[in-house]
């Protein structure tokens, strides 16, 4: 039997999976930590020792691995020449070429062995779109969980620290002509779109009021500090304790499960926001499918529902009536594992 190995690595821990040519994902890694502080050697070495586990785990050698995948957060070349990428100390791994490095490291133990590339927003794109249209099974995810639908297309957006995205069109992950596909964080919205002038004043990449500004866990701090100061909610919880903007926007999602005001103004205008930036991408792509993955997915099953509906709702709202058809957006069935199970995806497709 073959197998084939996927990675995706994050700003400190990374994620390994493994499929074989039955086209089953066999094992998960949980997350491991592969120290980016140190340097790309010391981040390779630990992906390497944690792919030698995962296939001890699964009693075979690394030698019947038959392609491997690197996924990273961009931007990055095709070849995976990663370029001022987020989370990564720029001193060490800008034009960092991590296809390669990686691909050096595993040859020492498997010499023939190919290493592919593929951004993290188009692997997680690509790793929903194989699970929902059954080209992998995973126990994870079983089948008869999943909606009964053709899909040719798909469009994944990724709710986090930052707002990243990927496209799948007839099976295939769309990477444009140099790996730059799917950067949905920078897409700019209209004034409308944000409740006060100052949550339009967060720079992000290169640009003002964009769609990361909104749709973000930076996002969200940056709203949440001048609300903060506002009249209304002066005698707010938040305003009682230390702690960063940021630190306290991390504890917006069980704010809101509690039923705090505050916290549920700032999810419903992300909500809205987001709606407005599936809409433009839609009005390119025109997908089959629309799907929301990253924190929001976490959400408590009512609050998740209402900002589903928020979402629709602000996309029907502004859209042409060709594009108002749209029956409903969906979250990930893959969750935070979805960029791996993209990347093992791309692996397989060499």
């Amino acid at each position: 039997m073959a197998y084939y190995i996927g990675v995706d690595v994050g700003g400190t821990t990374s994620t390994l999976a493994v499929g074989n040519d039955r086209n089953e994902v066999v094992y998960v890694s949980p997350q491991f930590a592969t120290t980016p502080d140190l340097g790309p050697q010391s981040s390779i070495a630990a992906i390497v020792v944690a792919a030698q586990e995962a296939m001890a785990h699964l009693g075979a050698p690394l030698t019947e691995v038959a392609g491997a995948s690197i996924a990273t957060p961009g931007p990055a070349t095709m070849d995976g020449v990663l370029l001022a990428t987020p989370n990564l100390n720029r001193e060490l791994w800008n034009n960092f070429n991590i296809r390669a490095g990686l691909e050096a490291a595993l040859r020492q133990h498997h010499p023939t062995l190919n290493v592919r590339y593929i951004g993290d927003g188009q692997a997680a794109a690509l790793g929903e779109y194989a699970i929902r249209s059954r080209a992998l099974t995973w126990s994870h995810v079983p089948a008869e969980t999943l909606p009964n639908e053709t899909l040719d297309s798909l469009f994944m957006v990724i709710v986090g620290t930052g707002l990243g995205g990927g496209a799948v069109l007839g099976g295939q992950a769309i990477q444009g002509s140099q790996g730059r596909a799917g950067h949905v964080g920078h897409i700019l919205l209209p004034s409308y779109a944000f409740r006060y002038e100052h949550d339009q004043k967060l720079l992000k990449g290169n640009a003002y009021a964009t769609s990361e500004s909104a749709v973000s866990l930076s996002g969200l701090a940056h709203q949440l500090e001048y609300r903060l100061t506002l009249p209304e909610w002066a005698s707010h919880s938040l305003n009682q304790v230390d702690g960063s903007a940021r630190e306290k926007a991390k504890r917006l999602r069980e704010l809101v499960a509690a039923g705090d005001s505050l916290a549920q103004q700032l999810f419903d205008d992300q909500a809205k926001a987001l709606g407005i930036t599936l809409l433009s991408v839609n009005y390119l792509g025109d997908y089959d499918r629309l799907v929301i993955g990253g924190g929001v997915c976490d959400l408590i099953p009512s609050v998740r529902d209402r900002y589903r509906q928020l979402a629709e709702e602000e996309y029907r709202r502004h859209s042409l009536d060709g594009f108002r058809n749209l029956d409903r957006f969906e979250f990930s069935v893959c969750g935070d594992e979805a960029p791996v199970v993209g990347s093992l995806r791309w692996a397989m497709l060499s």
